[in-house]
């Protein structure tokens, strides 16, 4: 078997597990989108949050291997923030904005408001001319 063939044995031998981790990240920031358009309170939803999909610009390979960063632009109002995310460990690994981080094990609607009003927070104050690090776990 030549160095191509293997290459194409292999791609298509983890492809199953590919996909499932796309789907779940691509869940993942969608459930994230949701979460930023009721981040005002119950109510109080914020019409102007759209998502858009994207591949990450870190991941050099397509289809993008196991454990690649997965990538969607959020639009809120008048900015757009990059959000990338991966499974590592049974939890989703992130990051955003301005060198901002985030490690979430359990994925509830109370976690994913907490994230999205710490995105939000990050962001106001990066625009604000604020130096921001935040990392959520």
């Amino acid at each position: 078997m030549s160095e191509f063939d293997e290459l194409q044995a292999v791609i298509r031998r983890h492809a199953e597990a590919r996909q499932a981790e796309q789907r779940a990240c691509e869940a993942f920031l969608n459930a994230l989108y949701h979460a930023l358009r009721t981040a005002s309170g119950p109510g109080l939803p914020l019409n102007n949050v759209t998502l858009e999909f994207t591949a990450d610009p870190a991941v050099r390979l397509r289809p993008a291997p196991t454990g690649s960063y997965h990538a969607a632009w959020l639009r809120l109002g008048l900015c757009e923030v990059l959000v990338r995310v991966r499974r590592a460990d049974g939890s989703f690994q992130g990051e955003y904005g301005p060198g901002c981080a985030f490690r979430l094990e359990l994925t509830s609607e109370d976690d994913l408001l907490a994230l999205a009003r710490t995105l939000l927070r990050d962001v106001t104050a990066a625009y604000g001319g604020e130096q921001v690090t935040s990392h959520l776990n």
